[in-house]
C-alpha cells in the first residue's frame, strides 16, 4: 500500500535556509536600534536624579 499524495513532500531547494543565511552574514546595524544622543542625555539626567538634584 503506498502513501496517500499529501503524505508526499515536494523536493525543496532551500530557499528557506539561503534567505536565513543570507540575513545571517549582513551586519547587524539593521537590526539594532540607531544610538543617537538621546542614550547620553539619558544618563546625564539619572546621575542629576541620584546626586538629589532636581530640575
Amino acid at each position: 500500500m503506498s502513501r496517500h499524495l499529501a503524505d508526499h513532500r515536494a523536493r525543496t531547494s532551500g530557499g528557506r535556509v539561503k534567505h536565513f543565511l543570507r540575513l545571517s552574514r549582513t551586519p547587524k546595524d539593521t537590526w539594532l536600534r540607531p544610538r543617537g544622543t538621546s542614550g547620553a542625555s539619558r544618563l546625564v539626567q539619572f546621575l542629576r536624579i541620584e546626586r538629589g538634584r532636581s530640575a
